[in-house]
């Protein structure tokens, strides 16, 4: 469905490949004005190369352009403006649909190779907490809109379950810890521990100390302490995996930081051999002047090895497992630094393939203008959020619709569906202001009004008992009228080829906004259900629109209900 294409596929013969085919498809813009057409090409390069006028060149390529695909062109100073035949084009968008279904815009880009994504990530032993739901969220969007690209993404919970707080925590549950209490709710009573070791540690330094050498006893598999850890890892577990299932996220692999504990001492060794090691400060260091960057640390004055020692393996282990096209890790931009040093450390070491390794940042989840914390307490966490968001849905649901089936999973769909979509409706880079009142709304840019958007539009066509099974079928109208609708159509593929390129699900959320708009503006103006000749062609395009609101929903790990 790919116009572009077409007409730098046109002027690439007329010109005589005066300009290259890859250089016509760029240059061809599409005007923000529909009044000046649907496509637009500015004809300035070619001055040069014809030594004319630009005015005159536009006129020249006005009367050689013949395609049925366009109805009309017209110059504009410099610029030629097209304009798509709205009735064959329309019918070519419908049919491709409802023939395709949910695999219309599906592109074979990645060609299948593998794409490893660091993401989700939580610490074990504490809250999952708001800021852990957008390394979730958007490292899920970018799984679902790469594989609709042809990659195969492989999904890497690269779990925080190693480090010194686990010697605080240890510490702290052996002073005032009570086994039942964490049993019966390991997440809050960790916390609680935790919280009171940062607070009593301020009166008595001491017991830093002690945390380091619990630490320490850990990391010698001292077995007291590791039966500990176990057990804080697997309660911990058990706690994140409800969450979850709730947003439907699934992963590939659970190996955190403790999976790379027996794969460090070979970093250390090859960077031994490549005399990459120096000596600062009595730590083991690479430096990284000529790349402008401070000194990676490799391995502490103790001989502890560090986080980026860790990421180092993690690297080397997931090229030789999975041989990615593409390594993305999706961690807040606050780690920007540490992770441009472990790209040039891998670069330094010879290794090509560090370049094809991406860092994905975003902003902060704040509240009332502050990032959230656990050390303080101030934390929101998810869990509760999801479920106070599922039970104002339900509420809606009882109040707009109470004789509506599976109230309950309906509830699940719209409460789960407006946390995610509040995320990554924003820009990525954004921090943003959390608020549940503002993400339920059933109007505005929210995820409640999408999938009551593609709801509506469900139960106009159980109206219009309308089947799809339609094969490259004509239809009786001129499609002026629907014509925004199907311009927005056409561009669903532009949308998800944009999020894939640039990791920005934001624009398929954008995307569905606006089709959702567009849609519900038509609905308003045209009498879809009345009988006509043309009603056959406005169901088609009403099945059109559900398909791919659902297919951009789901790219955004959104579910949509057919009934709310």
């Amino acid at each position: 469905m790919n116009f572009k294409k077409e007409l730098a596929e046109i002027l690439f013969e007329v010109l005589e490949g005066a300009i290259s085919l890859h250089d016509l498809e760029l240059l061809i813009e599409k005007p923000k004005n529909q009044a000046h057409g649907d496509l637009a090409f500015p004809v300035f390069r070619l001055a040069k190369i014809k030594r004319k006028s630009p005015n005159v060149i536009a006129q020249e390529l006005r009367e050689q352009i013949q395609s049925p695909t366009f109805e009309k062109v017209e110059v504009v100073g410099a610029y030629l403006n097209l304009f798509l035949n709205k009735k064959l084009v329309s019918e070519k968008v419908v049919n491709a649909i409802i023939n395709k279904k949910n695999q219309f815009a599906s592109q074979n880009i990645g060609n299948g190779s593998n794409v490893t994504i660091d993401m989700s990530s939580p610490n074990i032993a504490k809250p999952f907490s708001m800021g852990h739901l957008r390394s979730t969220v958007i490292g899920n969007a970018i799984a679902l809109i790469i594989e609709k690209c042809g990659y195969k993404p492989i999904k890497i919970n690269h779990l925080g379950d190693w480090g010194t707080q686990f010697g605080k925590l240890i510490t702290a549950y052996k002073l005032w810890g009570d086994e039942e209490k964490v049993k019966q709710n390991p997440i809050k009573e960790l916390l609680a521990l935790y919280i009171k070791f940062h607070e009593e540690a301020e009166s008595s330094p001491s017991l830093e100390d002690d945390g380091r050498a619990w630490f320490k006893k850990l990391e010698d598999g001292n077995e007291e302490a590791l039966t500990l850890w176990q057990w804080f890892r697997d309660e911990s577990l058990k706690e994140f995996s409800k969450i979850y299932q709730l947003m439907n996220v699934e992963f590939d692999s659970y190996a955190g930081e403790a999976f790379y504990n027996d794969k460090m001492d070979r970093v250390v060794q090859l960077l031994e051999e490549k005399q990459l090691l120096v000596e600062s400060d009595q730590a083991q260091v690479v430096e990284l002047l000529e790349e402008e960057l401070p000194p990676c640390l490799i391995k502490k004055s103790d001989g502890a090895t560090l986080y980026a020692t860790r990421d180092l393996a993690a690297a080397l282990y997931r090229k030789e497992n999975y041989n990615f096209a593409k390594s993305l890790y999706v961690v807040g931009h606050e780690q920007s630094l540490h992770f441009k040093q472990l790209i040039a450390v891998l670069t330094k070491m010879g290794y090509d393939w560090a370049e094809k390794m991406v860092h994905v940042p975003f902003g902060m989840m704040l509240k009332d203008g502050k990032k959230m914390s656990t050390r303080k307490g101030k934390v929101v966490l998810l869990e509760e959020v999801l479920n106070e968001s599922i039970a104002m849905a339900r509420h809606n649901i009882e109040e707009k619709n109470p004789n509506l089936p599976n109230k309950d999973e309906v509830a699940k769909q719209v409460g789960v569906g407006a946390v995610i979509f509040h995320d990554l409706k924003n820009n990525r880079m954004n921090d943003i202001e959390f608020s549940l009142e503002e993400m339920l709304r059933f109007e505005g840019e929210t995820g409640p009004y999408v999938q009551y958007t593609y709801a509506r539009a469900c139960s106009i066509l159980r109206k219009g008992k309308w089947e799809a099974v339609v094969l490259d079928h004509a239809y009786s109208t001129s499609w002026e009228k629907e014509w925004k609708v199907i311009s927005l159509l056409m561009e669903f593929s532009t949308a998800i080829k944009r999020a894939s390129e640039n990791f920005d699900p934001s624009q398929v959320a954008k995307y569905v906004v606006d089709l959702a708009q567009a849609f519900n503006k038509y609905y308003a103006e045209v009498k879809v259900l009345e009988e006509s000749e043309e009603q056959k062609a406005r169901l088609a395009l009403v099945y059109s629109v559900t398909v791919v609101l659902k297919e951009g929903l789901r790219l955004l790990g959104v579910q949509a209900p057919e009934e709310m």
